[in-house]
């Protein structure tokens, strides 16, 4: 068994999952306003699993490549962040309804997938062209982030 494959795929599985069970698609959120570019509903979540997917399989290319163990703890500390912040931005904009704290959020998550992509690089081309897809919809995120903020600003906390 080869035991990278089945810790990226838990990863993989965990933020997919937390992802899912963090987002809630209520009257809150169907109340907002959105750009007409906005994605429905439905897209998000095959477009998460193949985005995770790919970084997943990322993860398994560049650890194997990895020829010391302090290769294989940047490349844990890359994807260690990468999964904190990933995890953070669902819980803002969601539970705290809090789209302008998601936002910023979101610009550490994007550079942490930037890091993903050049960080990974040495280890094989590859890689990064696997994390692209991820850097881009991260970048779109942002975008459909802040056009939400701009058009139902302000946001007062979440009541409790």
């Amino acid at each position: 068994m080869n035991w990278t494959i089945v810790v990226a795929a838990g990863a993989v599985i965990i933020l997919l999952a937390a992802g899912g069970a963090l987002t809630k698609i209520g009257p809150w959120y169907r109340g907002l306003a959105k750009p007409s570019w906005n994605p429905p509903d439905w897209l998000f979540g095959p477009a998460w699993t193949i985005i995770l997917g790919l970084a997943g399989w990322a993860g398994v290319i560049s650890w194997e490549a990895a020829a010391t163990a302090a290769d294989q703890l940047r490349i844990l500390i890359l994807f260690g962040v990468n999964f904190l912040l990933h995890l953070l931005w669902s819980p803002l904009f969601f539970m705290a309804r809090r789209p302008d704290w998601s936002l910023i959020e979101a610009v550490f998550l994007w550079g942490s997938v930037l890091s993903l992509a050049i960080g990974l690089a040495p280890y094989s081309t590859m890689t990064s062209w696997l994390i692209a897809p991820y850097l881009l919809w991260v970048s779109f995120a942002i975008l459909l982030n802040w056009k939400i903020v701009q058009l139902n600003r302000p946001f007062p906390s979440a009541p409790l």
